[in-house]
């Protein structure tokens, strides 16, 4: 998928930051994301993953918002990741009237809830930090079309994986992106759970 088919404030946003054509990875993730397939996009530091993950989000939800609930939930090791990711995605959506927002641990949990409550269409957050706000009923997935884990190594160390996997049991249909530098066996439980016939880019 070129960056001629993304919608036009992707391509301004592209355009202004030196962009002229997607890396191979982007090329070949990009239009799975926008087809709705669940995926693994398995490539090293640098392939262009990051990037793949925010155009593919951003055009899937079409730059616009939407009600109130989030449409795309992203997971992320720590509040250093929820922050920088939230800083990438602020390059590409300035254009868009998409509403952003980053939760973690380290920030009072009220404040995040009356951020929640307001209305947002992309929440990047730690699991930890998501199950208790989800748990407490201030998560709204009724909307939620893009379930999305980002660097995805980190879900291996203490609880992350089983916090990560209590989500996708309360939602009925929803679109898995799962973004790694290499594949892990243990994500082979995620097929047979929820990601019922991923597709695979890897790029070595």
């Amino acid at each position: 998928m070129p960056f001629k088919k993304l919608i036009d404030p992707l391509q301004e946003a592209l355009k202004k930051q030196g962009f002229e054509t997607p890396l191979p990875f982007q090329k070949k993730t990009l239009s799975k994301i926008k087809s709705g397939s669940h995926l693994f996009g398995i490539a090293p530091k640098g392939s262009g993953k990051t990037t793949a993950l925010i155009l593919g989000v951003i055009q899937k939800l079409n730059g616009e918002a939407f009600e109130d609930a989030p449409r795309a939930i992203i997971f992320v090791r720590d509040k250093e990741a929820v922050l920088e990711l939230e800083s990438e995605f602020k390059k590409f959506t300035a254009k868009t009237d998409l509403r952003l927002y980053g939760v973690y641990e380290e920030h009072n949990i009220d404040i995040q809830r009356d951020e929640l409550f307001n209305g947002i269409d992309i929440l990047i957050t730690t699991p930890k930090r998501f199950n208790k706000l989800f748990f407490m009923n201030n998560v709204n997935v009724r909307q939620l079309q893009m379930f999305i884990v980002d660097d995805a190594e980190f879900l291996f160390r203490g609880t992350h994986l089983s916090d990560v996997s209590r989500l996708p049991e309360s939602l009925e249909r929803c679109q898995y992106l799962v973004f790694s530098t290499k594949y892990d066996e243990r994500f082979d439980r995620w097929q047979e759970k929820f990601m019922f016939h991923p597709q695979m880019v890897s790029m070595k």
